[in-house]
């Protein structure tokens, strides 16, 4: 499988649909394109949520999820994958099947796996029968893996109040997956934050300020595919970890302020500055 003629990088989201656009596949679609990429899509489900909460799921049969993955990919080719919200044992299994078969075609596809399990609202995205499945079949495949401090103490079984604290869970999962692990602090207390990316080089530590608001729907969908874009394009993981958390905070900062509850960041800030009344 060859690289794109145009140069233009190629990466397949995996990932949920969101109706209300804020999240999944949507977010995932706006930041890859914000970000020079071309976007293609396997959808794993179906969910009716707006900003205040995800009113239904349906999934998607996993024979037709690796169906779309298959589709696109022989046709078009790909050089990046990001993976979200994936349901069930079923679709996990088959996800990982596909990826990789193409990890052994293409031996430096960018494989970033964010291991969604529940939405801002409250409502479980990934089964729990499948957290073990998860930790088997596709995080030893993922270039990078974007957990959250929830996400972490679920696949670590460890307690994580601290940045030393992060620093440990995530090199629990370094050890146990071999990828490099970026482990997301939004949910640690204090008005600073710092994400800790561990990597073949050891810690790197990124740090910001919290921004008071409740427009922060699909943040982390949004930082996984603007990471597998900048990789895509040759970007070393400690810059692409820098210029994603740029992104996503101005993002952040130019939300359209749309919806009554968690809102949708402002994918394309770089074009259509916020307008404010």
């Amino acid at each position: 499988m060859t690289r794109s003629p145009s140069l233009r990088p190629r990466v397949l989201s995996i990932a949920g649909s969101d109706s209300g656009g804020g999240a999944g596949i949507q977010a995932d679609i706006k930041a890859i394109t914000a970000l020079g990429g071309y976007a293609m899509t396997a959808i794993t489900a179906l969910t009716a949520q707006n900003t205040q909460g995800v009113q239904g799921i349906l999934p998607v049969p996993p024979q037709f999820v690796r169906d779309q993955i298959r589709c696109v990919v022989d046709d078009i080719g790909v050089d990046a994958i990001k993976t979200g919200m994936l349901g069930g044992v079923a679709q996990t299994q088959a996800v990982a099947a596909e990826i990789a078969g193409l990890r052994q075609q293409i031996p430096g596809l960018a494989v970033v796996v964010d291991p969604v399990m529940v939405a801002k609202g409250g409502a479980a995205l990934l089964a729990e029968d499948a957290m073990a499945c998860l930790h088997t079949t596709l995080l030893p495949l993922a270039t990078l893996v974007t957990p959250n401090l929830p996400e972490a103490e679920k696949l670590t079984g460890l307690s994580i109040h601290t940045v030393e604290d992060m620093k440990a869970a995530a090199l629990w999962l370094h050890q146990r997956t071999g990828a490099a692990v970026l482990l997301k602090g939004g949910h640690m207390a204090g008005e600073h934050l710092v994400d800790v990316l561990l990597d073949s080089s050891g810690f790197h530590e990124f740090t910001g300020r919290r921004i008071a608001t409740r427009h922060t729907h699909g943040t982390g969908c949004t930082l996984a595919s603007a990471l597998a874009t900048l990789l895509a394009r040759g970007h070393a993981l400690p810059d692409a970890v820098g210029q994603s958390c740029r992104y996503v905070q101005d993002a952040i900062l130019q939300a359209p302020e749309l919806g009554k509850g968690a809102g949708p960041l402002w994918h394309a800030h770089a074009w259509y500055p916020a307008i404010r009344s």
